[in-house]
């Protein structure tokens, strides 16, 4: 699904505008009216008569007044406060301010903070049903100023349900970040594409239950915009993992090989191999220091396991290239990190191995650790790389510290992308996974607090080297890989509960989450993951 920022939005409006004659009242009354919808269907579970519109003096303040002159004409109690000068309103929203003060429902004035009593304004919002934010809108990028911060505050003081018009007043709409302060709505009515700052937090977590709504817009205008953002949902994944031919063997699902583990870290090897098995992968093969073969032996039963050549303190070194290469050319794909440790031979082994693999490599954990700092060696790479780093680790391959990586997931896996020319997965909530040289980005929705424990990483690097070695394409893989992950997270802890959730029941879940693709019937699978948003 087509993710729109701030500047897309605006030519998607001018050319609905000017090239197809919709009038700017039209689309404001149909974005009026779509708020209204939501707001009436709240009113009706709470019994509720009373609604109070917070307004802006832009477009987004003219959408509230819409939403304010229908509920007034169908009866219900509404009062509208207007932050900011009322001779600073103009073009449709001015329209739509006189219709309301001609059918006489005032409109109060705020123009600075305290002109008119926050403890009157706040006893109003309290004693409604629902408030609806028309503050700010999705123009806004610098710090929120006053009035705007009073009228945030107030509603957020009020404790009522909250109905934010296009996205929460002082939320960035490209890159989710507080702008200061924030409206925590319950409900978002967004007009014609979701909004990047909607679907990654913060901002994900002020914006409530997402609605995407048709304000009317030509598809021929939305269809044709040139997004670099995409939404993955339930219809995407499926056009991927398809029925199986009844006359198939593990030899046509693909061979991939996992170099992995150390002294104490078995676990990570064996979360990764059991990964890329229960993606579907035909055949598994963990290659480990020789010195922790027999443990892994005894852990893993559908795993075949190699032991590998050893340097100091049991990890991998220089001398394990050559056996891990001879390996590789036997693989479709190369899963390598889980558990590598960091000790000195591993940073050469790993210099080796992506200047020298035959076919395709996943990056992880100390396999990218070690190679912090040198993205160039990835772009050198002879085969197709994908990288799947948290935010610790992004900071360290990006010389950057992890709140840099926090403060900007876009910018951040674009340009590990980019220099690295790598598919390129950064961790987290709501999943960044981008195409190599950093052209395209997808948000996953899937996944949930219950996956951050330890393991829960290991599992995707698994996950996304099986899909390869059935034959996806990096990016897809990637795609795919980081939904169904997320989607098990998901339905594991609805059987099991978030705490205590354990790597191994994502691992037990994937079954689960993959039979209804594999049947090729979605029905009652088709939210699982998914944003609470409806077309």
């Amino acid at each position: 699904m087509k993710v729109a920022t701030a500047a897309q939005m605006r030519e998607m409006d001018r050319r609905a505008i000017e090239e197809y004659g919709i009038p700017g009242l039209v689309l404001m009354e149909n974005a009026g009216l779509r708020v209204v919808e939501v707001v009436r269907k709240i009113l009706a579970q709470t019994g509720g008569n009373r609604v109070s519109v917070v307004a802006g003096r832009g477009n987004n303040g003219g959408d509230g007044f819409v939403v304010a002159r229908h509920l007034y004409n169908t009866g219900i109690e509404v009062s509208v406060f207007l932050f900011g000068s009322r001779a600073m309103v103009t073009g449709d929203a001015l329209v739509n301010l006189e219709i309301l003060e001609q059918m006489g429902l005032e409109v109060e004035e705020v123009r600075e903070a305290g002109t008119t009593p926050c403890s009157r304004i706040q006893e109003v919002l309290r004693r409604s049903s629902v408030v609806v934010d028309a503050l700010l809108g999705t123009g806004i990028s610098g710090e929120v100023r006053e009035p705007a911060a009073s009228a945030i505050a107030l509603i957020n003081d009020s404790q009522r349900p909250v109905v934010a018009v296009d996205i929460p007043s002082g939320i960035h709409t490209d890159t989710g970040q507080v702008l200061g302060d924030a409206v925590r709505a319950t409900t978002t009515v967004t007009f014609a594409l979701p909004k990047p700052g909607l679907l990654v937090y913060p901002g994900a977590g002020y914006c409530g239950r997402l609605v995407v709504a048709d304000i009317s817009i030509p598809k021929a205008v939305t269809g044709s915009v040139e997004t670099d953002i995409d939404l993955v949902t339930s219809k995407a994944i499926a056009r991927h993992i398809k029925p199986r031919r009844p006359d198939t063997h593990k030899g046509h699902f693909g061979r991939v090989l996992v170099v992995a583990g150390s002294p104490g870290l078995t676990g990570a090897a064996v979360l990764a191999a059991l990964g890329a098995l229960r993606g579907g992968a035909g055949l598994v093969t963990l290659a480990v220091p020789a010195s922790v073969h027999d443990i892994v032996e005894v852990k893993v039963t559908e795993v075949m396991t190699t032991p590998l050549p050893e340097g100091a303190r049991g990890c991998l070194g220089r001398g394990s290239l050559d056996r891990v290469l001879s390996l590789a050319r036997e693989a479709d794909v190369v899963a390598v990190g889980p558990g590598l440790s960091q000790a000195a031979g591993v940073r050469e082994f790993m210099t080796g191995l992506v200047a020298n693999c035959p076919v395709p490599l996943v990056i992880d954990a100390d396999g990218l650790n070690v190679l912090s700092g040198n993205l160039e060696l990835l772009a050198a790479a002879g085969a197709p790389v994908v990288i799947t780093p948290h935010p610790g680790e992004m900071a360290r391959l990006l010389d950057c510290s992890p709140s840099d990586v926090q403060g900007d997931r876009f910018g951040s896996v674009r340009l590990a992308a980019r220099r690295a020319k790598a598919v390129t997965v950064l961790k987290g909530a709501r999943t960044l996974v981008c195409s190599a040289g950093g052209h395209r980005v997808f948000i996953n929705p899937t996944g949930g607090p219950a996956m951050a424990t330890g393991g829960s990483g290991d599992v995707l690097t698994g996950l996304i080297a099986g899909f390869m070695g059935q034959g996806m394409e990096p990016l897809d893989a990637g795609v795919v890989g980081t939904w169904i992950h997320g989607a098990a997270g998901q339905e594991a802890a609805r059987v099991k509960g978030e705490r205590g959730l354990v790597a191994g029941d994502i691992l037990e879940a994937v079954p689960r989450v993959l039979r209804p693709f594999e049947e090729g019937c979605l029905d009652g699978w088709e939210t699982l993951g998914e944003l609470s948003w409806r077309a």
